[in-house]
């Protein structure tokens, strides 16, 4: 049995291929998997919550407390209990409420309470699908972070034929162990990760920064430890964190301080992945005391910092990856590929200040991978989760050819 103690949370939503579900929900109990259903109240029409709990052998949930004893049913709780949560069918009505956070009801409310990995499987009609708004809220799913189960062509109850039936069954079930089988792909590996800004002080009070965020470093940390790594996350001052135990955060405030840590655990790091906007002067000699504003103008002696990822690649062995990032605003492509040779780097990352939605402090960013061998690979803009989940893929088939 492949999904052994796996707890599957299973949405189903009002759609006429909601009647799969139930063959979806046997084949995942055969596999050894616990399977929660929760359903939206216009999925009851096409199939009862008895058919479901019986073969889920769990109750079938569909409102925010139970009628009963008026107990409130706690989505937060169903989120976080889950390893997996799967839609299907995804009904275009419930597609919108997740590409807009609605949380009327039980279900979608504990799609955005979810913390585990989200598949969606959709189901409509042949024009429905293809309809404008339609895409646009697939793309912004998949933005999110999620996984799309792409509809799959045939004969569609409408009498059409064409793209729009949900993905069957035991195609969904290849998917759920396939997914689940490389949750693990990073088991064993240490991973060495910079992220966020550095702060370079003047005074006590004062300092030299950037506006990194330290979001696009902590989510590669939480999907490198999601897969199985071991994962020493060095972040500069942020307001974000990570919140994972196979994450060991080390709280650093200037570039100094970050590489005497990034030194240290460098030789046992696997991987090393440079996501941290190091400033590169800071001030020669800080003022032991809050420098007073005077009429005069004031000037401050800068010093190079130094340079983290180009020292700990002239320390990189063969079997270490080191992934570098670049954020340009000029020459981007030109100025990416001069990092990569000069600093060792197997791939580096670019993203562009000219790119809506792109860089610091955005949820979302948009990257060109620059591998060594020459290939390129180019994302649109998606979350800086799903951006993670690429980057980590590509770290993936870089240690499949090396070995």
């Amino acid at each position: 049995m492949q999904l052994q103690g796996k707890k599957i949370l299973l949405g189903i939503t009002g759609s006429i291929a909601a009647y799969k579900a139930a063959h979806l929900t046997r084949l995942l109990v055969k596999e050894g998997a616990e399977v929660q259903i929760i359903m939206s109240t216009s999925a009851l029409d096409f199939i009862t919550p008895l058919t479901l709990s019986t073969l889920s052998k769990r109750p079938v949930y569909h409102q925010f407390h139970k009628n009963e004893t008026g107990e409130w049913n706690n989505h937060v709780e169903f989120g976080l209990w889950a390893d997996l949560f799967i839609i299907a069918p995804l009904s275009a009505s419930t597609l919108s409420k997740l590409a807009l956070g609605n949380s009327d009801n039980l279900l979608t409310a504990t799609y955005l309470s979810a913390r585990c990995p989200v598949m969606l499987a959709p189901a409509m009609d042949l024009d429905m699908y293809q309809h404008p708004s339609v895409k646009k809220n697939l793309q912004t799913v998949q933005n999110y972070g999620n996984i799309l189960l792409d509809a799959e062509s045939g004969e569609l109850a409408s009498g059409l034929s064409g793209q729009g039936r949900m993905m069957e069954p035991e195609h969904i079930l290849e998917r759920i162990i396939d997914h689940i089988a490389a949750a693990n792909d990073f088991e064993g590996k240490n991973v060495l990760i910079t992220a966020g800004p550095t702060h370079e002080p003047i005074d006590p009070v004062r300092f030299i920064g950037n506006h990194s965020s330290g979001k696009m470093g902590v989510a590669l940390a939480e999907n490198l430890a999601n897969r199985g790594a071991t994962v020493n996350l060095i972040l500069g001052p942020s307001q974000v964190s990570a919140n994972h135990p196979n994450i060991k955060t080390i709280a650093v405030n200037s570039a100094q301080e970050m590489y005497q840590e990034a030194l240290q655990k460098h030789a046992e790091a696997d991987i090393c992945i440079f996501a941290a906007a190091v400033a590169d002067y800071a001030p020669a000699k800080p003022a032991q005391e809050k420098i007073k504003k005077s009429e005069g103008k004031m000037s401050i002696s800068l010093k190079k910092n130094v340079d983290i990822a180009a020292c700990l690649g002239e320390k990189k062995s063969d079997s270490q990856v080191h992934v570098g990032f670049a954020l340009e605003t000029n020459m981007e492509e030109e100025n990416a590929l001069t990092k990569l040779k000069k600093k060792n780097f197997d791939f580096i990352v670019l993203n562009s200040m000219r790119d809506e939605g792109a860089g610091f402090q955005h949820d979302t960013n948009k990257v060109t991978i620059f591998h060594r061998s020459g290939t390129k690979l180019e994302s649109g803009l998606m979350s800086k989760k799903a951006v993670a989940s690429m980057i980590v893929d590509t770290i993936k088939d870089q240690m499949r050819k090396e070995n």
